[in-house]
């Protein structure tokens, strides 16, 4: 780490550049801010942003803006070891985990937060304003510790995601647009992926789903074949694939389809995770936590040791992190390909311990904090899943979860699975 961007919003356009030195040096360096007025709500707003360059390894630093003081300390060079804060749809009001996220944040409990998108609920509300405060909430910790965000459906507000787009500042992705990027840590190629150009098609055009999916098919490419350096690949996004939630329909919705496998020109993004050996995938929007097996193109592979050299990606929804809508309710059986699942609010824990094991915690607030699902995923050094691999060794298919309601004999066979489960 060499460099650290700070972005802050202020109601008056004002000169606010940043003055930065390692802590107790005494010495100080000037990072030339940018900015740039905005308005949502008849309300004006000044985006400014400056980045921090020239900076040390695993050192702690001073920043002031204006006569405001703050502190971080960089990570290590090529950190093979770090902690990762992970949830999603967090609102200002109902948000059952903030004091718990903040408390363990500051305690340096992880080392960046990601937020799997529906920040704040909403930022746009109140002419902006509920952003405003979710934000002065959570400065404390995000001033302090990166905070890397993704959109949810949440984010859109009537005027292609301004809000979302102007709050925050992501790894430049060569299109202007902090909806999808990419970053490398450690054993980790980190991939944000952006949703909602698929669920808000209808209202901003299918080419940002298509400029989007471009630049993914590249980027999964480019890191797949980086395996040597970077042996993980984690994407992070906020509709899921798959899910046991009854008031989603078990994601068997035209939205979860249709970020899966596409529809008309779009396509799907699941059949190229499959061809980029993605490893991980972490999902919000159904409010609760479930853990899958290895699933691709709905087969799972649900053995005692499936997490070990996993022969499909391990996708993850944490979305409890507390709002103003109540739990997201699941079927009244697990089906056989869901491994774990809690709709107690709380947040998860993801710990890159090397380049072989990574470790999924989930803290509950409702149990006062206590880990509620704790698993590990381990791969060999060079172990990657595939079509071939699956071909050898065939999971379990889905059963049918939907029948024509004219399909009596459908229904019958639907039944006894679900007696058998």
């Amino acid at each position: 780490m060499t460099e650290m961007a700070v972005v802050w919003n202020t109601f008056s356009e004002v000169s606010q550049d940043v003055t930065y030195g390692k802590t107790g040096s005494g010495a100080t360096s000037t990072a030339k801010g940018s900015s740039e007025a905005w308005v949502f709500g008849g309300i004006t707003r000044y985006r400014h942003k400056a980045i921090m360059t020239g900076l040390e390894y695993s050192t702690e630093y001073d920043y002031t803006i204006a006569s405001r003081k703050f502190s971080f300390k960089t990570l290590s060079n090529d950190p093979q070891s770090y902690k990762v804060c992970v949830f999603g749809d967090l609102g200002y009001w109902h948000g059952n985990s903030t004091e718990s996220i903040i408390k363990h944040g500051l305690a340096g409990d992880f080392d960046f937060i990601v937020h799997l998108g529906d920040i704040a609920y909403d930022l746009h509300t109140n002419n902006g304003q509920v952003g405003d405060s979710y934000l002065n909430v959570f400065e404390p910790l995000i001033s302090k510790v990166p905070y890397m965000v993704i959109a949810g459906n949440h984010e859109d507000d009537y005027q292609n995601f301004t809000n979302y787009q102007k709050r925050f500042s992501v790894p430049d992705n060569g299109h202007n647009d902090n909806q999808f990027y990419s970053f490398d840590l450690g054993p980790v190629h980190w991939v944000g992926v952006s949703t909602e150009t698929y669920g808000y098609y209808y209202e901003y055009g299918m080419d940002p789903v298509m400029t989007q999916y471009d630049w993914l098919k590249r980027d999964l490419t480019t890191a797949n074949s980086n395996r040597a350096a970077h042996p993980w690949i984690f994407t992070f996004q906020h509709r899921p694939f798959y899910c046991s939630n009854v008031n989603s329909a078990e994601c068997q919705s035209f939205e979860n389809r249709l970020v899966r496998t596409g529809w008309l020109d779009m396509p799907g993004l699941e059949p190229l995770f499959l061809q980029t050996s993605v490893d991980f995938g972490f999902w919000g929007h159904e409010h609760s936590y479930e853990r899958f097996y290895p699933v691709a193109d709905r087969a799972y592979w649900n053995d005692p040791n499936a997490y070990i050299n996993p022969k499909a990606p391990v996708y993850l929804i944490s979305g409890s992190a507390g709002c103003h809508t109540p739990d997201a309710l699941f079927t009244d059986k697990p089906w056989p390909w869901s491994a774990a699942r809690n709709n107690d609010y709380g947040w998860s824990i993801v710990t890159v311990a090397n380049r072989t094991h990574i470790r999924v915690e989930q803290i509950s607030i409702d149990k006062n904090e206590q880990t509620v699902d704790d698993f590990w995923v381990i791969k060999d050094e060079g172990h990657m899943h595939s079509g071939e691999m699956r071909r050898a060794n065939p999971g379990a298919k889905f059963p049918l979860q939907k029948c024509h309601f004219k399909d009596v004999a459908c229904k019958r066979s639907l039944k006894e699975i679900n007696e058998e489960l």
